[in-house]
């Protein structure tokens, strides 16, 4: 069997052979940390609008509880449901994590969101089986492999032709998550690759609208599912990722795959270590976020005030300029996607945060007079230097005549090269979580997901969360 033929084979082997000792003690203090993140972007985003109409949904079901939609709107329900909900809400405020590409050609920033199919998966899998927190993390890092190393494997015409990886890719990382934790063997397991490779799905025309979470969510649940229906006697075609009509090739309408990235690498090195992921210091496109710290820098350097601004110009390649696609904004979700607004609101308030991104902000006259201030330019020098960074340029014009300029750090903030502090990811999870919990409970809960491997039931962690919750929590934060 060559290279060419043993994709499926390769997964296979890896997801039933790996087990947590394999791994590096670096992959398993990241992925506690992606871990934590992950959970505090769940919590956040269970507040979003978005994630409302998709919990009142899974709720109006009636099923009998056995995972636990987190934080607000609490409730118990099957596990594909709960892994439904809880992954809308993890990509709801476009805040979660994200791959980083380890050749020019693997567009950095357009890749995937690792963390929250599998995460999902994983937590609803889990609660319902009582997995030890040393399972969870092993089933998780296999998940996000999984995931990773087929998303470099296959041709880019994926994404460029309007797939949405984290929805197409993430159906594969909650599939082998849930199929970890519930010890599928491989003819099993061929099976479940199937009907993943079936129920893959999500494009990019519903990036800025609520379809775009849905894509997560709806690969988590299509994950578990194809991993459950397995375990029951499902069954689905051979050879799912490789095979003439197999995923590779549908799914890039016949580019195909480079096997070198996947057949043989999976786990050396582990994709979490190298070329690694990226925590978001903003909660909308990653792309826009060294142009933000680049704002962020200028106005707060020169103590810009926002009555002297007259111009701002946002200069970048088409890797960054195209997806950030909005002009202006009319909504939270629209936002996440335009650059007028991200200068807008650091210029206003020196910050873009859960609290800048809501309807109500988007929409003040201060940020709609400040976004026509600013324009998008393709520069053509930047594009020339390549895809494999987030480079861009900031200019402002003041009404003094002076021109302020700051070129954004190639180094990306919350990235291997530029990683958070202990602080810094402590703080995002304390924002993100303070819209659903206590305070006693963020810090049982952040000590309990820092020292997962000796948590004996997860159990124990979603009960600190669901017990955590705020009287009257709800889906008010991105109304």
């Amino acid at each position: 069997m060559t290279n060419d033929t043993r994709a499926t084979a390769a997964v296979i082997e890896f997801i039933t052979q790996w087990n947590l000792d394999r791994f590096p003690p670096e992959a398993v203090s990241l992925a506690k940390q992606s871990v934590i993140d992950g959970l505090g972007v769940i919590l956040a985003g269970s507040t979003a609008h978005g994630t409302a109409i998709v919990r009142e949904y899974a709720e109006a079901g009636g099923e009998a509880g056995e995972s636990t939609v987190l934080g607000a709107g609490s409730f118990s329900c099957r596990a594909s449901s709960a892994a439904l909900v809880n992954a809308t809400a993890g990509h709801a405020l476009d805040f979660d994590d994200t791959q980083l590409s380890s050749s020019p050609d693997r567009i950095f920033g357009l890749l995937t969101h690792p963390t929250i199919p599998p995460l999902a998966a994983g937590l609803a899998i889990g609660e319902r089986l009582g997995v030890s927190g040393r399972q969870l993390l092993e089933a998780y890092l296999i998940g996000v492999e999984v995931e990773c190393k087929m998303v470099e494997a296959i041709n880019p015409t994926h994404y460029e032709n309007g797939f949405h990886t984290s929805g197409t890719f993430g159906t594969f990382a909650a599939m082998a998550c849930a199929a970890k934790l519930l010890d599928l063997n491989a003819g099993t397991l061929a099976h479940a690759l199937a009907m993943a490779s079936s129920m893959s799905s999500g494009i990019r025309l519903n990036f800025g609208t609520m379809t775009k979470p849905l894509h997560v969510g709806r690969a988590a649940q299509n994950g578990v599912m194809a991993a459950e229906l397995a375990a029951l006697g499902h069954t689905g075609g051979a050879d799912a990722l490789e095979s003439p009509w197999g995923f590779f090739r549908v799914f890039t309408m016949g580019a195909g795959w480079d096997p070198s990235r996947l057949v043989g690498v999976l786990g050396n090195p582990p994709s979490i270590v190298s070329p690694g992921v990226s925590l978001k210091p903003y909660p909308c496109g990653s792309l826009g976020h060294p142009s933000m710290d680049a704002m962020l820098k200028l106005v707060t350097t020169h103590d810009v005030k926002p009555e002297q601004v007259q111009a701002v110009r946002f200069r970048a390649g088409s890797n960054i300029l195209n997806p950030l696609r909005y002009p202006t904004a009319d909504s939270e979700l629209e936002a996440k996607f335009c650059p007028a607004f991200m200068m807008a609101s650091l210029v206003l308030r020196r910050k873009a945060g859960i609290h800048e991104f809501t309807d109500e902000f988007v929409r003040s006259a201060p940020v709609r007079e400040m976004m026509k201030k600013v324009t998008t330019v393709r520069d053509a020098e930047i594009e020339a230097r390549g895809f494999d960074r987030m480079r861009s340029i900031i200019e402002v014009d003041l009404t003094d005549g002076r021109t302020l300029v700051e070129e954004a750090d190639e180094r990306y903030r919350g990235g291997p090269e530029k990683p958070f502090t202990r602080e810094e990811l402590h703080g995002k999870f304390t924002d993100c979580a303070s819209l659903v919990l206590r305070p006693e409970a963020i810090a049982d809960t952040l000590e309990r997901l820092e020292s997962l491997e000796q948590v004996k039931n997860i159990r124990d962690v979603i009960g600190v969360v669901t017990a955590g919750t705020l009287p009257g929590a709800s889906s008010a934060a991105s109304n």
